[in-house]
């Protein structure tokens, strides 16, 4: 069962352009459906073998286990993403999920930041002195100023940033690019990362290394940098959003999600058109863009609020 899995994975990932944190989740979600199969008295063996009642199990133990709906609304959609591919594969015959309805997640707003709160982490950051301070300052810069996924900005190379244009170029869910503008304070503070802080990071590969059996992945060409002159992975600058949060005085646990969400709320508050945001965000639906309506819409309620004498 798991060389299907397998198959659908890499489906996702040649013909889909999938991302690796796609790839992840998918993997995950499907592999807790195959965890729970091979559990049951009489383990299908096949997936010819599953049936709607199956799957309803898998939701009741989910259920039980207390995930939120949200989880598994998500876990069911892989789920019948997975199903409706080995059905067009010709794989099954039938797909147990034609009548199982998904749980309703149900839409949560997205949490963002003020604008002084952001100013104020900019501040912090900008004051700090070491070179992973410095990494750090331009990381939040550069993803205030465009928007950028984590993944994206992990992922960033020292060629996709032009100093002297001012752009960031990054390849997004489906394999899109996009050469988004970012503000002058952002070129300024990759522009003196580079130059000053970035060759302390920089670790050549030993002759030892080099030999070994595993030997390390050379990331000369990533933008950003650990101390050991690897690339930073998303879980590093998570860590380290959360200390300049903290030494900032900003109560509420951040993400970096949470600047993304930031940047489209504060362009919309700006007058930006909902359409631009849309490509600046690298969205294919302008569907999942309107979400941040909702949020200039209480921002516009509440000046409301403030401002009429008789509200």
């Amino acid at each position: 069962m798991l060389a299907e899995l397998e198959t659908f994975l890499n489906y996702l990932a040649v013909e889909r352009g999938s991302s690796a944190h796609t790839l992840a989740a998918y993997r995950n979600d499907l592999s807790s459906l195959v965890s729970f199969l091979a559990e049951q008295s009489q383990p299908p063996t096949r997936w010819t073998s599953v049936v709607e009642q199956d799957i309803r199990a898998f939701l009741d133990d989910l259920d039980e286990r207390g995930y939120a709906n949200s989880t598994r609304s998500r876990k069911i959609a892989a789920a019948r993403s997975f199903f409706r591919f080995m059905k067009d594969e010709q794989i099954i015959d039938d797909n147990p999920l034609v009548d199982v309805r998904q749980p309703r997640a149900g839409q949560s707003l997205p949490k963002v930041l003020s604008i002084d709160d952001v100013d104020q982490l900019l501040e912090t950051a900008a004051d700090l002195n070491s070179a992973e301070d410095a990494r750090d300052y331009a990381m939040v810069e550069v993803m205030y100023a465009a928007g950028l996924r984590v993944s994206e900005l992990v992922g960033l190379d020292l060629r996709d940033v032009d100093l002297d244009s001012g752009t960031v170029r990054t390849i997004g869910k489906g394999s899109k690019e996009r050469i988004i503008p970012i503000y002058d304070t952002a070129v300024e503070s990759v522009s003196e990362y580079v130059t000053f802080s970035r060759p302390s990071q920089v670790r050549p590969v030993g002759r030892r290394a080099a030999q070994s059996e595993f030997p390390r992945k050379s990331d000369e060409n990533a933008l950003f940098l650990n101390r050991r002159g690897g690339r930073i992975t998303r879980q590093a600058f998570w860590l380290r959003l959360n200390r300049l949060a903290i030494l900032a005085g900003i109560s509420s646990k951040i993400t970096p999600h949470m600047l993304r969400h930031s940047f489209a709320t504060h362009l919309l508050h700006g007058g930006a058109s909902l359409r631009h945001v849309q490509e600046l965000l690298g969205h294919s639906s302008i569907a999942t863009t309107q979400i941040y309506t909702h949020l200039t819409n209480e921002h516009v309620r509440s000046e409301y609020a403030k401002a009429h004498p008789r509200a």
